[in-house]
């Protein structure tokens, strides 16, 4: 019997700036976030089963594979709202580091979402898709639709941009994992000194101009994680006087990326990271 199989690709995010404007009364961050996908990715797999069940695999030991998943998450919440009585098997072929300031868990829910609509041809549209996944998590409607996308309310209010000017991204990741719900716990905005302009980053992006968004990345999380956690201000300093020509901490971390122009010195940011971390990708902007 032939087992009609999905394929779906769930690629990493980076925030080229994010700003959190103040905590709303539903317990939630405001949040003004520029997005957008780089080619580091984990990669899934759906197959049908013949009992109504939901079945995660993965080569990865080190994550969970039951309802903690949100892979898992999403295919129930997909069942649920569409009264699907099959069952799936998901093979999840991990690449993206876990609790990593990635969105590599929003990225396999969204994929997920994606592949179970084809698999059981649900027609579900994207923006009712995105719905769904905001349920899920506030990046999960941006992993969605991927691209550039200027993210708004407590990240799922999504506008899209176009995407920046093509170039390299290092990503560096410490052995640490970091818990978003405590970096913004102890986030105070009356601290903060310079918050980026997701307006003028928008402007360097519709510009096409590296060095502009270059000139316009920052993340206010930063002088909390960076503070906690002095092994990612190490990645963050060692990048830069790598030559990087543009460095932050994705989310609320614990990654480090850089944007590098030139791939005459993405070897040598590399390998010189690798000296001392050994969770290091040097990928290409998804654009």
């Amino acid at each position: 019997m032939n087992v009609l199989k999905i394929y779906e690709k769930a690629p990493a995010k980076i925030n080229l700036m994010l700003d959190v404007l103040h905590k709303r009364n539903d317990g939630f961050h405001e949040v003004e976030m520029i997005m957008t996908m780089v080619d580091l990715a984990d990669r899934l797999e759906f197959s049908e089963l013949p009992r109504d069940t939901i079945f995660i695999s993965s080569q990865a030991g080190y994550i969970p594979l039951d309802e903690k998943n949100l892979a898992f998450q999403a295919a129930r919440l997909i069942k649920e709202r569409y009264d699907v009585r099959s069952g799936v098997h998901i093979h999840l072929d991990k690449k993206i580091p876990v609790a990593a300031g990635l969105a590599g868990g929003s990225s396999d829910a969204a994929a997920t979402l994606r592949g179970l609509n084809r698999l059981w041809r649900l027609n579900i549209p994207d923006q009712e898709l995105q719905e769904l996944g905001a349920e899920l998590g506030s990046d999960v409607p941006f992993c969605i639709t991927g691209g550039t996308a200027l993210a708004t309310g407590r990240g799922e209010k999504l506008t899209p941009i176009p995407n920046p000017p093509q170039c390299w991204v290092i990503l560096a990741k410490p052995p640490i994992n970091v818990s978003t719900a405590d970096v913004y716990g102890r986030f105070r905005s009356d601290k903060i000194v310079r918050h980026p302009s997701a307006a003028k980053m928008e402007e360097a992006i519709r510009n096409q101009s590296f060095a502009e968004v270059c000139g316009q990345m920052g993340n206010v999380l930063e002088d909390v994680t960076l503070k906690l956690y002095p092994e990612v201000l190490h990645l963050k300093e060692a990048m830069i006087k790598l030559g990087a020509d543009g460095v932050l901490m994705s989310g609320s971390g614990p990654t480090v990326f850089g944007l590098v122009s030139k791939e005459s010195k993405v070897a040598r940011i590399y390998n010189g990271l690798r000296g001392f971390c050994k969770e290091v990708y040097a990928v290409r902007m998804l654009t």
